[in-house]
């Protein structure tokens, strides 16, 4: 799905009620209701208790207006319900002066706020609430937000430490956290920090790829109306979110008459002595995302020491040299201690994958120079792989594959650039698309927001995953998981299967942190938990019309 600009986005609704019929009232009726549906879905039905005090926070734009429908539909959930508009009531115009009115028919409680000394009396009782709702600003700021709203955003950060604090237990922002601009640029002042953003529609690009996008918390998009073929007419743009439905044409039901070899062979090239959990790790999740895995390593662990837990994974030992790394003797020489040469090895393989914990031995970086340059199969290349082509990056242009998906994290980048971490964060797309095209290569930017970009110019946005993704194994498990896609998906649509890959990374580490705290989730957790992220996937693509 496209990334539309708050303009783009204007469009979109224009055109939803011009050419559809779909009338404004009914767009914030449905946008309202949406918001409410996450929070009840998300906070409400998953406890023993109803939601307790309810703090929603409406401007005097259609956002407040959207606010405001939120508020009506958790009246009869919650224990409290209580508007604090920050505007006079008059100064509503169209839809939100209707919904604030009904909210009044209703006998809903609403402080109309409009000195610093109405919102410090009132901010003895919104810092009390259990969830506080954001309907400040949505997608239309222009500029900073001041004054008022200014202040309330701050004291509700510092209130909740980012969003980091025990209470209050939600933050939710409807459309967009006040404060941010939606177009992609650094915020101006003040950003609201929520647990959700529920948007409408599409995305916005700040949502996605601003300094400041990490506001958002969890980005969902909600539909309220308008169809998709809109947002693909309208947005100009060439950044995408990695959303279900960019998978909708992929075979993810495995045919009845399947074997073995119908999904491919990936060869993963890995490990060095105690960096064997890397091998493991990358192996054992290809075996999870559904193809046949082999495990290219080092005879002084390979049957034992590495492997000895995963009885699944096929193991290959080869001749390290006399630092215990893999050399580039295992090329061409073939004696007593060598039980295949590579050449052999490589045979039959439709995916390569290297990288993960084999060390940066000089001997090492040739041998994996040699064969990325060498395969005609698609490379995935990550870790001590990445560490190869440091100073070397040229030779990528050399290589005889069409098809190399990279996936350095920040700190790799900017080794493989000579330059810094910061250079590499200021503009993160801008890298990872200058990178693609420099070396022809599929490139994946991990961190917050992982970025996509092909050689061609794509780009895409993944906003699955979570802060338990942020520990040892978890690349190991991407690279794993992305040979085995590509094993079984193959090469023709290859920029779609790299952005599938780190689509169910994130996914099953979001379906782990429902069953428990982020902080102690492990890599091996989220291997296991892939083909339910898959299973997750196709549902939701089941569902939709």
């Amino acid at each position: 799905m496209k990334a539309l600009t708050a303009g783009e986005m204007r469009e979109v609704d224009r055109l939803t009620t011009e050419r559809f019929g779909v009338a404004s009232h009914q767009l914030m009726e449905n946008a309202g209701k949406s918001v409410a549906d996450v929070f009840l879905e998300q906070y409400g039905h998953k406890n023993s208790e109803a939601p307790g005090f309810v703090a929603v926070l409406c401007g005097k734009g259609n956002n407040g207006g959207d606010g405001f429908v939120v508020a009506r539909y958790l009246l009869e959930e919650a224990e409290r319900v209580h508007v604090y508009l920050f505007a006079k009531p008059e100064e509503l115009k169209g839809e939100a002066a209707k919904n604030c009115q009904r909210w009044r028919d209703l006998g809903g409680e609403i402080t109309v706020l409009q000195t610093e000394a109405e919102w410090e009396k009132a901010w003895l009782d919104v810092s009390a609430a259990d969830a506080i709702v954001d309907a400040l600003l949505g997608t239309g700021v222009r500029g900073a937000a001041t004054g008022l709203m200014a202040q309330a955003i701050e004291d509700i950060n510092r209130h909740s430490r980012d969003a980091t604090a025990a209470r209050p237990r939600w933050i939710i922002a409807v459309d967009s956290p006040s404060g941010l601009p939606s177009d992609g640029e650094a915020a101006e002042g003040p950003v609201i920090k929520a647990h959700r953003t529920i948007t409408f529609t599409a995305p916005k690009v700040g949502q996605l790829i601003s300094p400041s996008a990490s506001a958002c918390g969890r980005l969902v998009v909600r539909q309220i109306g308008s169809p998709a073929g809109l947002v693909e007419e309208t947005g100009k743009g060439t950044t995408r979110w990695i959303g279900p439905d960019e998978f909708a044409g992929l075979p993810l039901i495995r045919p009845a008459e399947s074997h073995k070899g119908s999904y491919g062979h990936a060869l993963v090239v890995a490990g060095s002595l105690g960096k064997s959990g890397a091998a493991v790790m990358a192996g054992y999740t290809a075996l999870r995302a559904a193809a046949h895995a082999e495990i290219m390593t080092e005879p002084l662990f390979s049957t034992e020491e590495g492997t000895a837990s995963q009885r699944n994974l096929v193991t290959t030992p080869m001749l390290p040299d006399p630092e215990a790394t893999l050399s580039t003797v295992v090329l061409n020489k073939f004696n007593e201690q060598i039980t295949f040469p590579f050449d052999r090895i490589k045979t039959g393989k439709t995916v390569l994958a290297v990288g993960p914990g084999l060390g940066t031995h000089p001997e090492t970086q040739n041998f994996v120079r040699s064969i990325v340059r060498a395969s005609e199969v698609p490379v995935v290349l990550d870790a001590d792989g990445l560490n190869a082509f440091v100073d070397h990056g040229d030779e990528f242009l050399g290589r005889r594959t069409k098809f190399l998906a990279i996936t350095p994290h920040p700190g790799e980048m900017a080794r493989l650039l000579g330059t810094s971490i910061q250079e590499v964060q200021k503009d993160r797309v801008r890298t990872a698309v200058e990178v693609a095209r420099k070396w022809n290569a599929h490139v994946v930017l991990k961190g917050f927001h992982s970025i996509i970009a092909s050689p061609s110019g794509q780009v895409f946005i993944n906003t699955t995953g979570n802060p338990g993704l942020a520990k040892g194994g978890s690349g190991d498990v991407l690279t794993g998981l992305l040979a085995g896609l590509i094993a079984q998906f193959g090469s023709d649509d290859f920029v779609r299967i790299v952005a599938l890959g780190v689509f169910l990374h994130g996914l099953a580490a979001d379906l782990l942190s429902e069953q428990s705290d982020e902080s102690g989730m492990l890599a091996g957790e989220v291997a296991n938990a892939i083909p339910y992220a898959r299973q997750k996937l196709l549902q939701e693509l089941q569902l939709r019309v």
